[in-house]
């Protein structure tokens, strides 16, 4: 498996474009909360035709299914080879496992590359294990299937550049996500322009620094005024594993990106209208709130 990756990498140096368009696409702007509106927290970075889903929420598929029927032509299914989780939390991954079969009956036939922080592979393993019946009877019965694309080659990373070819270079982001030992963002730079991906995180310098002049910063937030009204105990783990509308605006203002995108909007007893107004009120910059298919171009 490992020496499969090996070369499939290698591969990916090769690529010939000097100069790659960039899209940003919410495939899911949602919470642990079943907002039916909302599927569960994923987007997808295309560089030069080439996607990367990030993060594996639910319905992340569909989601997927439903931007390429809108026009989003490289997110047919059998070029979904390629994904990173920014974290194990399970609003983040209760789609991985349909992301790495499904694609697969819908003629995918590279090996599914998913990085992501420690404990990925472990989890991508177990998830192998549950479904071994699934991939025995497609391959071995009645059923037509090609034989490389159910493979998944999974790998924990660390912080720092964990991808490059000439028209991209991917960073891991360390952030700041409550009692996670290893929660990542992910920096996105090709041709000069810069799309950094937060993650589930609560204000973190190492992820402020990365969006320096960032063209598009895609950052999770929750409404200040809310949590104030909620219990201590839920106070206190959102401080420590989200970034308040204050917050968010101040990150924003030092790091002057080109366009805020609000995702993973923690409203509760709160609201839209508050949340971009705490935002709005330390950054004067682009800032628009996220909704689920929403497609920024990068040329």
């Amino acid at each position: 498996m490992r020496n499969i990756y090996k070369i499939l990498l290698a591969v990916s140096f090769v690529t010939s474009a000097a100069h790659a368009d960039m899209q940003l696409v919410l495939l899911g702007t949602g919470t642990p909360n079943p907002v039916p509106e909302r599927a569960g927290a994923a987007s997808a970075v295309i560089v030069d035709g080439t996607p990367w889903i990030v993060d594996a929420g639910p319905g992340v598929v569909r989601r997927i299914s439903a931007a390429h029927r809108a026009g989003i032509q490289p997110l047919a299914q059998p070029n979904l080879s390629r994904a990173l989780i920014t974290h194990l939390h399970s609003d983040h991954t209760l789609g991985l496992a349909d992301l790495m079969y499904a694609p697969w009956t819908l003629e995918r036939t590279d090996p599914l590359i998913i990085m992501g922080p420690e404990g990925l592979t472990n989890m991508v393993q177990h998830l192998e294990k549950a479904y071994s019946a699934d991939v025995h009877i497609r391959l071995d019965g009645r059923e037509p299937a090609n034989t490389t694309g159910w493979k998944i080659l999974p790998r924990d990373v660390k912080p720092g550049i964990i991808y490059q070819n000439d028209t991209v270079t991917i960073e891991a982001i360390p952030v700041c996500h409550g009692d996670w030992k290893q929660a990542f963002g992910y920096k996105f730079t090709s041709d000069g322009k810069i799309i950094v991906i937060s993650g589930d995180t609560t204000y973190c310098p190492a992820l402020e620094a990365a969006a320096m002049g960032a063209d598009i910063l895609l950052h999770e937030v929750y409404d200040a005024q809310a949590l104030a009204k909620r219990s201590g105990d839920w106070q206190a783990y959102h401080k420590a594993a989200h970034t308040s509308g204050p917050d968010l605006g101040k990150l924003a203002r030092r790091a002057k990106p080109k366009h805020l995108i609000l995702t993973h909007q923690l409203a509760w007893s709160g609201s839209k209208e508050a949340i971009m107004a705490q935002v709005t009120a330390n950054f004067h910059g682009k800032v628009t709130w996220g909704e689920d298919l929403m497609v920024f171009d990068l040329k």
